[in-house]
């Protein structure tokens, strides 16, 4: 849902990373907006019992950076929150990605907020904030993309998205 909510308007040109999935049934063809959600769900994908459903379940409930956040610390009950997934099901993503999660991305110690491009500290904390607080991922980006950023703290960050958002 997070690649739904970023797509441009109806008409305008889009580009989106792709997963094929082969099955004995149906080629299912899935797209993300970008290549690091599409990075989490093939590595959502090697975990025994989490097939697509699940990973799109996982991409769509949890921001990229808060996923990434609760694999580091091992934080079963971020993911149990997810609607499909169980506690056995997050223990297992948490113990099978926990070695391999620094690895899905070029820069592991960079924040990572989806549709902000070259986010700063103070917007990676400010996004993973909003999000804590239970906004959508797509509608932080949003919120502060609306933001100017410019000599901003994380806290100045998050006031201002609020006030934003309560329009």
């Amino acid at each position: 849902m997070s690649t739904f909510y970023t797509l441009p308007a109806l008409g305008a040109e889009v580009a989106l990373h792709t997963h094929l999935v082969v099955r004995d049934d149906a080629h299912v063809l899935y797209a993300f907006g970008t290549d690091d959600e599409r990075r989490v769900f093939r590595a959502l994908l090697k975990v025994s019992g989490v097939g697509p459903k699940i990973a799109l379940g996982v991409l769509s409930g949890i921001s990229i950076e808060a996923f990434l956040t609760s694999v580091e610390a091992q934080d079963p009950d971020t993911l149990v929150r997810i609607p499909g997934v169980g506690r056995k099901t997050a223990e297992r993503i948490l113990i099978d990605l926990r070695d391999r999660v620094q690895g899905l991305f070029r820069d592991p110690g960079a924040p990572v907020a989806a549709g902000i491009s070259n986010p700063s500290a103070a917007q990676g904390e400010a996004y993973s904030a909003l999000v804590a607080l239970g906004y959508k991922p797509a509608e932080v980006a949003r919120l502060l993309k609306a933001v100017d950023p410019e000599g901003a703290t994380t806290e100045d960050l998050i006031r201002r998205a609020l006030r934003v958002a309560a329009g």
